[in-house]
């Protein structure tokens, strides 16, 4: 951090009123293994956010305005507790929520349903199993969930049984939150495979991930009261 903290001084005493955009694209590329800048612009403390793709969406590494200095790091306020980086990160990477397949998931609903969110999640993933006991402390939502059995390839009969189901709701919540795989086999077509590619090309490569209502990607195992803050939010900015 301490090192972190001289980088950010010495790019913003050091910046120049504008910056050398061809300068900045020539040395982040080459520094960062060839990456193509995708664009650049100001950011706070006087430097400038850099953005580029790689296989898990767009990222951001910040420079002064002759990319003396690279920055891997985030940016945090301190007077609203926000992480200005994640927040941008969010935003730069959000999809259109309506292009979802929802046919393709299991909804998981209580109370009103209000707090919409999209998950491509894992039942036998750690945090995925964590992240199901924190949002059992969350009403009123509904929960979409793409069955995404990467962890296991080898359990993946058993999403495909959780979609052959009864209730598909509790078969996940079975398999999901508590453990137990369901009693019946995979004995229909499942959409388990569409849901593979489908996190592949939206570049999902951890689980828990989440889409908010407005397309924004949250990856984690996020606390009840953190999500409930951003579902708020988004429900609020409609």
């Amino acid at each position: 951090m301490r090192t972190l903290g001289v980088l950010i001084l010495s790019a913003v005493l050091a910046a120049p009123a504008l910056a050398d955009d061809a300068q900045i694209r020539k040395v982040i590329e080459e520094k960062l293994g060839g990456v193509k800048v995708e664009g650049i612009q100001r950011a706070p403390l006087g430097l400038y956010e850099v953005r580029f793709r790689s296989g898990d969406g767009v990222r951001i590494v910040y420079t002064d305005a002759t990319a003396s200095y690279i920055i891997l790091g985030k940016i945090y306020d301190t007077k609203t507790d926000k992480d200005l980086t994640e927040e941008r990160t969010r935003k730069l990477n959000a999809i259109s929520f309506s292009s979802l397949p929802l046919d393709q998931a299991v909804k998981v609903q209580r109370g009103n349903g209000k707090r919409v969110v999209a998950m491509f999640s894992d039942p036998y993933c750690p945090y995925c199993r964590r992240f199901e006991q924190n949002l059992q402390q969350i009403d009123d939502i509904t929960i979409y969930v793409f069955m995404f059995p990467v962890i296991k390839p080898d359990l993946a009969d058993h999403s495909k049984a959780v979609w052959c189901a009864s209730d598909r709701s509790k078969a996940w919540l079975d398999l999901a939150l508590r453990g137990q795989p369901p009693a019946s086999k995979a004995s229909c077509d499942s959409p388990v495979e569409k849901n593979l590619e489908l996190g592949h090309r939206l570049g999902v490569n951890s689980t828990p991930t989440l889409f908010l209502a407005n397309g924004e990607r949250v990856a984690g195992a996020l606390s009840a009261s953190d999500l409930k803050q951003m579902l708020d939010q988004v429900a609020s900015s409609k």
